[in-house]
């Protein structure tokens, strides 16, 4: 089983309503949120429907372990540390936590107090050339990116 990672790339402006509800249920709030999700068909279709706002690929256990350290946050927007996953889940560190989630054996709510969502920074050197209105496949920013997402995350963090 893989799991995608998901950012929101445009705000909130003129977005119908069922589709800003359906970013909700995916936990992508706000521009340049990132969720890390599992590949299943019910996800599929939530991420197609919202597919004109949000860009998704898959990653590895690296680069979700490099998501994890760098931008995860608890409870009081403190940082998630080995110590904190090992105390809160029965995970012993970030890196075990990282494989277990890639590997579908692990959700985010398995470590008590961890927020789903990443706040990310602007991409270094931007978004693609065409701009965040067109598909990755036309060298916009929205749309599956498929293994290209790794790059796209490690700019962000």
């Amino acid at each position: 089983m893989t799991v995608q990672a998901v950012i929101r790339v445009r705000g909130r402006t003129h977005v119908k309503s069922e589709i800003e509800h359906t970013m909700r249920i995916l936990g992508l709030t706000r521009k340049n949120h990132c969720v890390i999700l599992p590949d299943n068909l019910g996800i599929q279709r939530m991420i197609f429907k919202a597919k004109d706002y949000i860009t998704w690929g898959t990653v590895d256990e690296k680069t979700v372990a490099h998501l994890l350290s760098g931008r995860g946050r608890v409870a009081g927007d403190k940082k998630v540390t080995d110590a904190y996953i090992k105390e809160n889940s029965k995970f012993q560190d970030i890196k075990s936590y990282a494989a277990a989630l890639v590997k579908g054996e692990a959700r985010a709510k398995d470590v008590n107090g961890l927020k789903p969502a990443f706040r990310l920074n602007p991409p270094r050197k931007g978004f693609e050339r065409e701009g965040i209105k067109k598909p990755y496949g036309l060298g916009g920013a929205l749309g599956n990116r498929g293994d290209k997402m790794k790059d796209l995350v490690e700019r962000m963090i």
